[in-house]
């Protein structure tokens, strides 16, 4: 274990508002610890972040709302899915700083209806929500694909008087308005963060599991684990790209985060763990996988998972567990980025589930 305080003294010339709640708890799961019995299985709880029910958006929102005021903006326009969590979060963020929150919302034919979870979460927020009905995307991560929706409501805002600061999905890639990863650099933070609690309780961190969506959560924390703990594997359970792209996000993100704390190691491409298998039918698609996890650790913990990313990523996990991916003895930390309000619009999917 190297020490954090080098990776944080170069952190900490990157600006942050502090919209988020931290350091969110790391807590064993005594419960489901004990039913799998050859491993620890610790959670990072960055569903507690605190910004409109929490999640991960809030520490990546920390820094982009730093440099969304450093550049004078006084509207946010970003996209996603017409159930994105991380809109819900830019609605929040921008109704605490004061600014306006675009959101351009695309609803596939499986999407959940109704203004229910994110959506009437975004409404109360006061966002000015535009609903795009399409079929499906080819890639709604990069802008190039999105573009022809996106860049009008920006010229809109423009044309109007407004200052826009067009923000890529996820706060991942390096496109739009934003010049550095933040949100990779967030979650290097995250992961020092991690490592400190950790070694407090005197606990060894082997492996995170996390769901892997826009790739800068799973980028960050693994730039921090190649500075910090380079035994400790990060492991994404993809909820939206193939492996192959998701990969390719990773790499390039982490790799410019890199580079903005100064450092020359390389990313391998045996660093970039990423399974694709537990996407199934889709982003968003709900499966009776998905049900067992959330229900599992609902029963086992207390503990409220999604079913878009959480439950996918849990899923996963238990899977890996039993085809022995993890070797015995292990501490497994599963990163819980939120989601919970998207329980509710697959209300009938979870009670399906149920019976």
């Amino acid at each position: 274990m190297k020490d954090t305080n080098v990776v944080r003294e170069r952190l900490s010339k990157f600006h942050r508002v502090e919209l988020s709640h931290l350091p969110t708890p790391l807590e064993k799961l005594e419960n489901l610890s004990e039913q799998l019995e050859r491993f620890d299985i610790l959670m990072k709880r960055d569903d507690t972040t605190g910004l409109a029910l929490g999640g991960n958006k809030a520490r990546k929102l920390d820094y982009i709302v730093a440099d969304v005021l450093s550049h004078g903006a006084d509207t946010l326009v970003t996209w996603g899915g017409v159930q994105s969590n991380w809109c819900r979060q830019v609605a929040a963020a921008a109704a605490r700083i004061g600014v306006k929150a675009v959101l351009v919302l695309f609803k596939g034919p499986t999407s959940p209806a109704g203004d229910d979870g994110n959506l009437l979460l975004d409404r109360l927020f006061d966002a000015d929500v535009r609903i795009v009905e399409t079929g499906p995307i080819s890639n709604m991560m990069e802008l190039s694909s999105v573009g022809q929706y996106i860049e009008p409501v920006v010229e809109e805002y423009e044309k109007a008087g407004d200052v826009p600061y067009l923000m890529p999905i996820g706060g991942s890639l390096v496109e739009g308005s934003m010049s550095l990863p933040w949100g990779a650099i967030a979650y290097v933070n995250a992961f020092a963060e991690l490592l400190d609690q950790a070694e407090t309780e005197g606990v060894r961190i082997d492996s995170i599991v996390l769901a892997t969506g826009s790739g800068s959560t799973q980028a960050g924390l693994l730039v921090g684990a190649k500075l910090l703990s380079p035994a400790t594997r990060v492991v994404g359970i993809t909820v939206y790209a193939s492996a192959q792209k998701m990969s390719q996000y990773v790499r390039s993100i982490g790799e410019r985060a890199l580079k903005q704390l100064d450092q020359t190691i390389d990313i391998d491409e045996e660093d970039i763990i990423v399974f694709e298998e537990y996407l199934r039918e889709g982003y968003g698609v709900f499966n009776d996988d998905v049900g067992a996890a959330i229900r599992r650790l609902a029963e086992t913990e207390g503990v409220l998972l999604d079913p878009v990313y959480t439950g996918k990523a849990m899923a996963g996990m238990l899977d890996l567990v039993l085809r022995d991916y993890f070797q015995d003895g292990e501490n497994i930390v599963f990163l819980h980025t939120g989601g919970t309000p998207a329980l509710f619009p697959y209300r009938s999917e979870i009670a399906q589930s149920l019976v």
